[in-house]
């Protein structure tokens, strides 16, 4: 470990060496996504060989995952900043692929949500590994970048779970079951889960080839050894508005991505009457499309901000994304053409990605680097209990006990993300004075 003082100067990794280990967290990012978010394609066949209902099926989208996710966020968050966070990636990363191809092997309601809590225990590992090695491969005035490029995760699993999860189901859509060897018959469902189950071992191998880094603590004149738990928590204190904004407005906003990731295509098929296979893969395109261009714009913006003298910038842009996004959401029930909605779609899909790179630079920017980890393994918490877990359920008990009507699943929607994104707003401009603060300081240390 390294401890840099303000003034000291610190070797950092080649620029080389720490892109090849932003791709591979990315890519690890990815897969956990795409091992996430396939099951939000496979609602209606779950539903008809189970016989469950739409909060059911939105208890194993949220819940089941996120329970064990939240659970294990931050004791991982810990163990990341104690041990070496390249083997806790390595083991999150098998333990969630299993998980996935169980998804596959589980024949009832029971199985499949004991499943789902597998895959949730797993992905918890890959928020405070991944932010805890990036801020130590890139100094701080270069961090925003590569921290974009690896949050384009979410939104290329999201569309690419989709996607696949739709090739599958079109090869599969004259054959009532498979068979394979020592497993025996599948449905397609099934088979599906097991398919983009299998990769991630393949990724754990790669990942291998990772060096872990000297940790560095630069310009907080905190010790680099693991913080105590009252400095963590005088640490927030001190400066709560804006961990306010970061660890509670942002996730209002990830409700709204959430939900939306759940349901869109649900919706596609219950209202336009769309083919599973086809709303697959053009929502799919939407959010792989939408999404990463939504996550690798906000920095760009943010740059343009700051040059202008908004040191505020992240969360000013989180503002204009939860705007944009609730627009956008209270539009699409309204539309009655497909086309029309899909516009209204891709700009929610686009709108609430664009200050998620900026969230996490952020967090990591005004949080000192020995409690780095678990401060991202308490963000995940936080947006895993209020995204994951509240996005595709209250749209669901929405849908089955206020409308009462499956059809109305895009004003689930709509009303989900009206409530949501004032709430998000609220919490993150109250914070935004103080973060220009607090940057303030940070900057005068460095200089």
């Amino acid at each position: 470990m390294t401890n840099i003082k303000p003034g000291e100067s610190v070797e950092w990794p080649s620029g080389r060496t720490g892109w090849y280990v932003t791709l591979l967290l990315t890519f690890a990012y990815t897969f956990s996504f795409v091992d996430r978010q396939v099951l939000n394609l496979l609602v209606d066949p779950i539903q008809s060989d189970l016989g469950i209902s739409d909060t059911q099926i939105s208890f194993l989208q949220g819940s089941a995952f996120v329970g064990a996710y939240v659970l294990m966020s931050i004791p991982l968050g810990r163990i990341v900043d104690r041990f070496n966070r390249v083997l806790v990636l390595i083991g999150g990363v098998l333990a969630w692929s299993i998980s996935t191809v169980g998804c596959g092997l589980s024949g009832t309601y029971f199985q499949l949500m004991i499943a789902r809590v597998g895959v949730g225990t797993g992905e918890a590992s890959v928020t405070p590994a991944s932010w805890s090695l990036l801020a130590d491969y890139f100094p701080a005035d270069r961090l925003a970048r590569p921290m974009s490029v690896f949050l384009m995760g979410p939104y290329l699993g999201a569309g690419l779970a989709l996607i696949l999860g739709a090739e599958v189901i079109d090869w599969t859509r004259d054959v009532d079951e498979l068979s394979l060897p020592f497993i025996g018959a599948l449905t397609a469902w099934q088979f599906t889960f097991i398919a983009v189950g299998l990769p991630g071992f393949v990724l754990a191998a790669i990942l291998a080839t990772i060096k872990e880094p000297e940790r560095i603590q630069e310009s907080t004149g905190v010790s680099a050894s693991h913080a105590t738990w009252p400095e963590v928590l005088l640490q927030l204190q001190d400066n709560r508005r804006v961990y306010a904004a970061l660890l509670l407005g942002a996730p209002f906003i990830v409700v709204i991505l959430y939900g939306l990731q759940a349901w869109i295509p649900t919706y596609l098929v219950r209202v336009f009457e769309w083919d599973l296979a086809h709303a697959g893969r053009v929502y799919g395109v939407i959010a792989l499309l939408a999404g990463s261009s939504g996550v690798l714009s906000g920095p760009v913006l943010g740059n343009w901000l700051k040059g202008r003298g908004y040191a505020d910038y992240p969360l000013r842009i989180g503002t204009i994304g939860a705007t944009s996004a609730m627009i956008g959401m209270l539009c699409i029930p309204w539309m009655q053409q497909a086309e029309f909605a899909l516009c209204f779609i891709a700009l929610a899909s686009f709108s609430v990605t664009l200050p998620m790179a900026l969230f996490s630079f952020a967090l990591q920017t005004v949080t000192p680097g020995n409690m780095r980890g678990l401060i991202a393994g308490l963000y995940a918490v936080t947006v895993n209990v209020l995204g994951l877990a509240l996005g595709p359920t209250l749209v669901a008990l929405s849908t089955d006990y206020i409308f009462g009507d499956p059809r109305a699943v895009g004003y689930s929607l709509a009303l989900v993300s009206g409530l949501m994104a004032p709430l998000a707003i609220l919490l993150i401009y109250s914070g935004m004075k103080p973060y220009a603060e607090m940057y303030a300081q940070l900057d005068n240390a460095e200089n």
